[in-house]
């Protein structure tokens, strides 16, 4: 199935029921972090919020085979969340305050609270790095990129409420049937709650507003929304678009990459990176 940063395949057991197991890329997260994620899918399961659930077989959720941990889910099928069907938007929004009232009983423990540290100072340093970017954008691309992060670190503020977040929710992550089912929780961790928020809006600024309305009604509903960290959206894509960079620049080396991302090692992307840069400077000045 379509992953990357893990190897996720579907199939069959000897009854016919359909199954997924989700190998994990090594490395990148302990055994706690994993159970954690595993136990917040199961906190909103037990809230009754539609989310993909680890299978307990044997009284674990976790398993191990040559090295690589693993998960096995039940298969749960769907067609795309339309993000332009207002009902469908509306939906998502009051499930989401429903995940957001989970997740502000207690936070995570072993994973990671989403920061610069992460998102804007490991990357940049991913970036240096590497061999990626033509030796004459090189100073442009640098130049511009410490700007970004300059203002990243001026608009950025560690004293939001942090809570755990579904943390990766756009809408490939949202499957639809009678209602939304939300899979893939890899990226769950601490953090501000707009993050599960803005990644749902598109268009023009217009058409994002709409959104944000309709999604702020229908999640009132179940949970206070975050109003004031509506301030955070610009910094959050800024963070988001180096965070995305870097990624491409560490798993490079995985088969899948150059096979799915072949533009990455075009000149033309780093030009557009650079302009990307200034556009999202303007929107965060």
């Amino acid at each position: 199935l379509n992953s990357y940063e893990n190897r996720v395949y579907q199939f069959q057991d000897e009854h016919r029921r359909r199954l997924v197991t989700k190998i994990y890329r090594p490395q990148r997260w302990s055994d706690e972090q994993i159970l954690e994620e595993h136990q917040f899918a199961l906190d909103l399961q037990n809230a009754d919020i539609p989310v993909a659930v680890p299978m307990n077989l044997g009284g674990t959720t976790l398993f191990n085979y040559e090295g690589y941990r693993f998960a096995v889910f039940p298969s749960v099928g769907g067609r795309s969340f339309e993000v332009d069907n207002w009902d469908q938007l509306e939906m998502v929004g009051r499930f989401l305050g429903r995940i957001h009232q989970v997740g502000t009983s207690n936070p995570f423990v072993h994973r990671p609270t989403l920061g610069l540290e992460e998102y804007v100072f490991q990357p940049r340093r991913e970036l240096e790095n590497s061999s990626f970017i033509p030796m004459h954008l090189e100073n442009s691309f640098f130049s511009d990129l410490d700007r970004l992060i300059g203002v990243l670190e001026s608009q950025w503020k560690n004293n939001w409420p942090s809570i755990r977040l579904h943390g990766d929710c756009h809408p490939s992550n949202i499957l639809w049937r009678d209602g939304p089912m939300f899979v893939d929780l890899d990226d769950a961790r601490n953090g501000p709650a707009v993050q599960d928020i803005w990644m749902l809006l598109n268009g023009d600024r217009n058409d994002r507003i709409a959104q944000l309305d309709t999604i702020a009604e229908a999640y009132s509903e179940f949970h206070d929304f975050p109003h004031q960290q509506l301030q955070l959206i610009e910094p959050l894509r800024g963070l988001r678009m180096v965070h995305y960079m870097a990624w491409l620049a560490k798993r490079w080396q995985d088969p899948a990459f150059p096979r799915a991302f072949p533009w990455f090692g075009e000149a033309k992307y780093w030009e557009n990176q650079v302009l990307a840069f200034k556009e999202q400077l303007a929107a965060l000045e």
